[in-house]
């Protein structure tokens, strides 16, 4: 009888990975956690910002979908079931569309509670931790048991407009922490020091405002339309005509500020980054003012309204981090060596 090949017989022991090598692997991923490196809480900083970002857009899905009140009640979705189930009047797919953002919102709340973890144990220079990094992270998972508190409150005032706006811009105001963490964690423990002239900063967080201010005016109008849910949810009593015309009006002054203000940054020798933020602030506004223009003479289709909201979160996104490039703290030791985990072993001396 002919022996196997050499290249096809198991070697023994190689038909699963050792538990040595699956503890190895477990222990890597917790250090990027429990003893992270600059690089690592950059990244778990960013995690942080999809998260509460994709969070704003589970829910405009919910409310574009009429699914708002797809679980009548809170915190179970019915009166007698947790999960979507039984009947509530409403299809069962806007049970199912309610009940999977709340699932979400549990994944994200992990993932806030990983990024306060992270920061909790940061040490990039040796010095301690970073409370003003802890503080910013506390607020992603302090802030999503405020959003679910809201949004109990959403439910069970029936959708009210009021409520559903402030619920809304407590979200954005969870990205603005979070894009605030991904800024600082790159940054030293110096000084602030303006990279551009104060009058041009100062430009720039005025424009931030308009921002701000169109993002509420935007949910007014929504509020007030008839994606604000089913006709049985209650609306704002304002003239639609009115409340969407003030919001273009809004948008038109924003680009002509963001024109003005990526001339300056460009003209007034900004650094780099800043400038780069500055025209692609510009770009994302230009693109939210076609969509605008085009889900209003076409009807108001949910899809492209989903689209509009999706960009309202990238420009205050890309504005908030543009904020951050106007000044510097100095640059994180990279060469400072990470915390150790609790329980790592250090290495052997090498002969």
């Amino acid at each position: 009888m002919k022996s196997v090949p050499g290249q096809l017989a198991a070697p023994s022991g190689a038909a699963a990975p050792s538990r040595h090598g699956v503890a190895n692997l477990a222990r890597r991923c917790a250090d990027v956690v429990l003893a992270p490196s600059p690089a690592a809480m950059r990244r778990i900083a960013a995690a942080g910002v999809l998260a509460s970002a994709g969070i704003i857009l589970t829910g405009a899905g919910v409310r574009l979908s009429q699914s708002g009140l797809g679980c009548p009640d809170w915190p179970n979705c019915t009166a007698t079931s947790i999960v979507a189930s039984g009947a509530t009047g409403d299809p069962l797919i806007h049970r199912w569309v309610e009940f999977g953002n709340r699932l979400v919102t549990v994944a994200i709340f992990v993932i806030a509670i990983l990024v306060w973890v992270a920061a909790w144990r940061y040490r990039p220079d040796g010095r301690g931790r970073r409370r003003d990094l802890v503080w910013l992270a506390s607020a992603q998972p302090v802030g999503i048991l405020g959003q679910a508190a809201l949004g109990g409150i959403v439910v069970l005032t029936d959708l009210d407009p009021v409520w559903v706006t402030v619920h809304f811009l407590f979200s954005m105001a969870l990205v603005a922490a979070a894009v605030a963490l991904y800024a600082r964690c790159t940054e030293g423990r110096g000084p602030t020091r303006l990279l551009v002239a104060r009058e041009l900063r100062l430009f720039a967080c005025g424009a931030v405002g308009v921002l701000c201010l169109m993002i509420t005016a935007g949910t007014v109008v929504t509020g007030t339309g008839p994606l604000a849910g089913a006709r049985s949810v209650p609306r704002f009593h304002l003239p639609l005509g009115g409340v969407t015309q003030l919001h273009a009006d809004i948008g038109w002054l924003l680009a002509g500020l963001v024109i003005a203000l990526a001339l300056g940054l460009r003209l007034l020798g900004a650094p780099r980054r800043a400038v780069r933020l500055g025209w692609a602030l510009l770009a994302l506004i230009g693109a939210q003012g076609v969509i605008g223009y085009t889900q209003y003479f076409t009807g108001l289709p949910a899809g492209l309204v989903w689209f509009h909201v999706a960009g309202a979160t990238a420009i205050w996104i890309v504005a908030v981090r543009l904020l951050f490039t106007l000044r510097d703290r100095g640059r994180v030791d990279a060469a400072a060596p990470a915390m150790p985990s609790p329980g790592a072993v250090p290495d052997a001396p090498r002969p």
